[in-house]
């Protein structure tokens, strides 16, 4: 049997998507003993949403007020504490996960896998490399624990319904002196998770300007959509890094994806190629993303988007 333990991404007392999706990729294990764990300063709320998840047999609770911060040098002592017995440690492949789970490896002394997009059996996996152009797999040792990211885009989030216990537990692990949060910069908004999004419309540089970018979050206000955008814009300082999709930003997979003013350099191609729809509207008719995309529409984008957010609108 393979025992299973998830890190538990959250924030401000809610559990994120991504969990539910690294279960959905645990339960691919044969004979697969699944539990989450919470690490927070308040673990009970996340934990109640962690145990309603489909295939998920135990909560695991570890509270204490240095982790509200949640970072990473903090956190991954106490995953170690508490990872033996358990023959995986999976974490999600977002900001979070990538800053976590390479220090838990190394804590273990073990190597990381990465990005796992299919199970193929416990201990070997398919992930993709060269910015997703070619896919391995990747058997890796069954006598060590198998620390892994687990592609979020590759996955759809398992449903509630299950109804595993909640343990609160203590760990002994000594926290780093050298890592304290001093400030967090973040920007708030209504909108859908970039990352979790069943919608996502996003822009390229050929907006122009920050005012003019406003097109695409008007647009994805009107169809409840997240906001993304390709490297060039995120450059020319229309939006910050954190809508920035791609090789060097996030990868996604929503149902429906709509690249306005984006040419489709294969870095962003890479973000987006587990989308379900994709809508292109760009002037130029040899842009490669029409290579790509499920419906594509020629024209001057300051003309059309008007247009369509007027037909959406009444």
């Amino acid at each position: 049997m393979s025992k299973i333990l998830i890190v538990a991404e959250h924030a401000d007392d809610v559990l994120n998507p991504s969990t539910a999706k690294c279960v959905a990729c645990a339960s691919e294990i044969p004979d697969a003993e699944i539990h989450v764990v919470v690490v927070a300063a308040n673990a009970s709320p996340i934990a109640a949403e962690a145990a309603s998840l489909t295939s998920v047999t135990q909560v695991l609770c570890i509270d204490n007020p240095l982790n509200v911060s949640q970072l990473a040098a903090i956190v991954a002592p106490q995953v170690v504490a508490m990872a033996e017995g358990y023959s995986h440690i999976f974490g999600p492949s977002t900001t979070f996960g990538r800053d976590l789970m390479p220090r838990v490896a190394a804590l273990l002394g073990v190597n990381q896998v990465s990005d796992i997009m299919e199970v193929l059996g416990s201990h070997s996996f398919k992930r993709p490399v060269y910015a997703g152009n070619a896919i391995v797999t990747v058997e890796a040792p069954a006598n060590l624990p198998l620390v892994a990211t687990v592609r979020v885009a590759s996955y759809r989030s398992v449903p509630d319904g299950g109804n595993a216990t909640i343990n609160s537990i203590e760990v002994e692990s000594q926290s780093p002196e050298h890592t304290r949060l001093i400030e967090l910069q973040a920007g708030k908004s209504d909108r859908p998770d970039l990352q979790t999004a069943a919608k996502v419309v996003a822009g390229g540089r050929a907006l122009g300007s920050e005012e003019k970018f406003q097109l695409i979050f008007q647009l994805a206000d009107t169809l409840g959509a997240g906001v993304g955008a390709t490297r060039a814009a995120v450059d020319a300082g229309y939006v910050p890094n954190e809508l920035q999709v791609g090789q060097t930003g996030k990868i996604i997979a929503p149902e429906l994806y709509v690249a306005i003013g984006i040419s489709g350099a294969i870095q962003h191609l890479t973000g987006i190629k587990d989308a379900g729809t994709i809508v292109a509207i760009n002037k130029d008719p040899d842009a490669p993303i029409f290579e790509v995309a499920d419906i594509g529409l020629v024209g001057d984008l300051f003309a059309i988007i008007p247009e369509l957010q007027a037909a959406l609108s009444g």
